[in-house]
């Protein structure tokens, strides 16, 4: 039950972060951020909050003139601070609503994340206390029945000797001393909220507590236009003799509050109490128990536990209850899945002998798409969030268009047959399937606003059976099978280092597609590229050139290995890799996404290092083509497929 819940969770957020991404993009899609924002809110209120305090009186008569003052004397100042500070609390709640909700969906509150899903429950509460309690400073109608219904509330537990309700029942009742108690009270709620938000970020790994410049700036000047044109207003003064009979209700907040008349205080104790203790228990429901030979596996710092059926490798365990592990080719080739076994044993499989080191192993580390567990797993990895936004599934696409860009490049557009597209992020691939049960892979050469188009650039393998047949029987018309979106390999829009692409040969498609999405979403950031090839026939595409003129941010560095006297080559010599160390002497403030055969990928990565590249910063995304095997190579079948 619970599995099916996540699974309808999960389609509800995909679509509306889908539908976030078309209007504000994926880099400023605030949906991304649902923790940073629920920060900001905080600061919002705490910033806001000392202002107002600083020209409030805390008195029976006081409390209420003072909170006029500054709403309507100041209205250029303090009433916007005073809007402020409702609609950012309000939005506090609203966006850690949905952040629980989102992890609650995504499966990411269980194990290890148990503590920060019970400090982000406590966080909440501590929240709702605040703004209950700031409901009575103003000291209007509003702030009287809140009062008056919060006492009855607290009067049905057993707890207290005398009716709490007695001290708002008449004029008089009230003094000066209960409204500082009350001011204490709401400052020292939030001080500790914010010690428990601390405390619940720490163990979060690469918390993100901020979003990003243009979603601030975005939300704060929103908040305050709203200030502006729908300012928080008091609602007349509190008469304890009287009952207001008509009251506008902060639903964010006083939710439970009409409930205390239409049940009565115990039902809303009951309640609140079940639904708190539900959101407790949820880490602990729905476990399954393992079968004969089936082991978990637990990701760190990240806190999942999947179980590893028989057989399966610790990759196709974690995809299988879709955890987002970084992964290209899944055969052992390209790396992108190498990780660290903590505890447990595992048997390494076959791969390439130059992708896993024996001393790499000494130290721990497995390739997680060939490694299969023998005991119980810890692994040290970290989940990529964007890779669960687009499931993979099988689709047919018709043959649109061919072009042959070189005499060895052929450029395929595929569209999705009966409509429904295959969402993608740029620089991930599909497998095309053949008749006999084999898979070619493939990256998408084009930007994920034309979803409804795959771009594929292939080039033509000797002795190739699909690259064959692409160049000598494939005509437009024809129907693909073809299983995506696949591969961890894509664009890093968070922060603002420069970009530097490397790519060679058909390497090229899979970075026009992340070059003409960053064009887009109007990444400003300096992108340079690096294309290399042997012979200017290999650097197919005048695209770049076209980049370069109509974008500032661009520049186009084409670097050919074998040019021939007669080209008449005027430009870059040389392996790509090499263009790259002589025109930066230190990588350390930069990202680098290296797209080509395995050879250029692993050439770059060693001296960029040693030139400050941090490895985190070094993406890569290497095609293989198998023409003889090492020692522990994984036996591989297929011929012109990229892998990496």
């Amino acid at each position: 039950m619970i599995k099916l819940i996540h699974r309808i969770g999960q389609s509800i957020f995909l679509r509306l972060e889908s539908m976030l991404n078309g209007v504000f993009g994926t880099a400023s899609n605030p949906f991304y951020y649902l923790g940073g924002v629920t920060y900001l809110m905080f600061w919002i209120i705490v910033v806001s909050g000392f202002y107002i305090f600083a020209f409030y009186d805390t008195g029976v008569e006081k409390a209420f003139n003072s909170v006029e003052q500054i709403t309507n004397k100041q209205w250029y100042l303090g009433g916007v601070m005073r809007s402020l500070h409702r609609y950012a609390s309000d939005g506090m709640i609203l966006f850690a609503v949905f952040h629980l909700l989102r992890n609650f969906a995504f499966d990411r509150y269980r194990n290890f994340r148990w503590f920060s899903w019970y400090t982000g429950i406590l966080v909440l509460w501590l929240t709702v206390m605040a703004g209950i309690s700031g409901y009575w400073l103003p000291w209007d109608k509003l702030a009287q029945f809140v009062a008056v219904a919060t006492a009855e509330w607290l009067d049905a537990l057993p707890i207290f000797s005398a009716p709490l309700v007695r001290n708002f029942l008449e004029h008089g009742s009230v003094n000066d001393r209960f409204f500082s108690l009350l001011s204490l009270i709401h400052m020292g709620v939030p001080l500790g909220a914010f010690a428990v938000i601390w405390i619940h970020t720490q163990r979060v790994p690469n918390a993100k507590t901020s979003p990003p410049k243009d979603v601030t700036i975005g939300l704060i000047l929103f908040m305050v236009v709203l200030a502006l044109i729908k300012p928080a207003i008091s609602q007349g003064h509190t008469n304890l003799d009287n009952v207001a009979d008509v009251l506008k209700v902060d639903w964010f907040y006083l939710w439970m509050y009409p409930l205390l008349y239409i049940w009565n205080p115990s039902k809303v104790w009951v309640v609140v109490g079940g639904v708190t203790g539900f959101l407790l228990l949820l880490p602990f429901l729905g476990r399954t128990k393992r079968a004969k030979g089936e082991y978990e596996i637990t990701t760190i710092p990240c806190g999942h536990t999947v179980t590893a059926r028989n057989g399966e490798t610790v990759l196709e365990a974690a995809l299988h209850h879709g955890l987002n592990l970084p992964y290209v080719c899944r055969e052992g080739v390209c790396g992108s899945c190498k990780g660290k076994i903590l505890r447990g044993t595992v048997d390494y499989g076959t791969y390439q002998s130059n992708v896993l080191t024996d001393a790499e192993k000494a130290e721990g580390k497995a390739l997680f798409c060939r490694a299969r567990p023998l005991s119980d797993l810890d692994i040290e990895c970290h989940e990529i969030d964007e890779l669960g936004r687009f499931p993979i599934k099988t689709m047919s696409f018709r043959v649109q268009k061919m072009e042959r860009a070189a005499s060895d490049v052929m450029l395929l557009d595929l569209r999705p047959e009966g409509g429904e597209q295959m969402k993608f992020i740029a620089g991930q691939y599909i497998a095309v399937l053949l008749g006999d049960g084999t898979k070619r892979s493939y990256s998408i050469a084009n930007a994920p606003q034309e979803a409804d188009l795959l771009q594929l650039h292939i080039r033509l393998v000797p002795g190739g059976k699909f690259t064959g047949h692409v160049f000598n029987e494939m005509k437009e018309g024809d129907i693909l099978q073809v299983e995506g979106p696949l591969g961890s390999f894509f664009l890093h829009e968070e922060g603002d280092k420069p970009i530097i692409f490397m790519s060679g040969g058909c390497g090229f498609g899979s970075i026009k597609g992340m070059v003409e999405y960053a064009f887009n979403i109007g990444l400003n950031r300096n992108i340079v590229l690096y294309w290399g090839a042997r012979t200017p026939e290999g650097l197919y595409s005048d695209l770049p050139e076209k980049w370069q003129q109509e974008h500032t941010n661009f520049k186009f560095i084409p670097v050919l290995s074998e040019p021939k006297p007669e080209d008449g080559w005027q430009g870059r010599t040389g392996f790509v890799h090499e263009a790259i160390l002589q025109d930066y002497q230190n990588l350390g403030d930069c990202q680098v996404y290296a797209c080509g055969s395995p050879e250029m990928v692993e050439a770059g990565r060693a001296p960029f290092m040693a030139r400050g590249l941090p490895e985190d910063q070094y993406f890569s995304d290497a095609f293989f083509v198998c023409h003889k095997a090492p020692a522990v190579e994984a036996p591989i079948s297929s011929e012109g497929v990229k892998h990496g």
